[in-house]
């Protein structure tokens, strides 16, 4: 989250990207720490499945809408992210990664 924010005011999609890669990783932890991996296909979709296990609906629901406003940023359309998402973002991935951690521990 500090790189995001460091970055936030110079590039909000790279700020929005790394909180949903933060995101993305925990829950990866997550599956490994429960024996389990992504195949390397779909991989981040799979990752989202596997988050409806343990985290709440709506944690879930704007991890899925981060993965795909990710990829239209990354693949598609630069600059798709307005200074707001990417705030949101940032404080969303705090809070959901510290639930994750607290899964883990």
């Amino acid at each position: 989250m500090e790189v995001a924010r460091s970055i936030l005011n110079q590039n909000y999609d790279w700020a929005f990207n790394i909180a949903y890669n933060s995101i993305l990783q925990a829950v990866r932890a997550l599956m490994f720490s429960k024996g389990y991996r992504a195949s390397s296909r779909n991989s981040h979709i799979a990752t989202v499945k596997f988050a409806e296990i343990f985290l709440d609906e709506k944690d879930v629901l704007y991890l899925d809408r981060m993965r795909r406003k990710r990829h239209k940023s990354v693949y598609d359309i630069a600059g798709a992210i307005s200074l707001i998402e990417a705030k949101n973002a940032i404080s969303e991935a705090e809070k959901i990664t510290g639930e994750i951690k607290r899964i883990i521990e």
